[in-house]
């Protein structure tokens, strides 16, 4: 369970950052201060679960980042304006 906790919040966390990256770079000034919060949220739950992290919970740690970055870029070019 804790290996799937730290794989949704480093996904989410990943995924925000990838986001807000772009809504940085692209001027959107609304949905950059939104995702801030997606943000700090998934980094309180990492700060919480991954001190006891096993060898499981590090593979899904490290198998969340590139998925996420990926996804972010995908979803950022389909749901943002232009």
């Amino acid at each position: 369970m804790t290996a799937l906790l730290i794989f949704s919040s480093t996904f989410a966390l990943v995924f925000a950052l990838g986001f807000q990256s772009q809504n940085v770079n692209n001027g959107h000034y609304k949905a950059a201060f939104f995702t801030s919060f997606a943000i700090a949220l998934s980094n309180l739950i990492l700060f919480k679960t991954v001190p006891q992290a096993g060898f499981l919970e590090i593979g899904a740690y490290l198998a969340a980042g590139p998925l996420a970055i990926v996804a972010s870029m995908w979803a950022h070019e389909r749901w943002m304006p232009k």
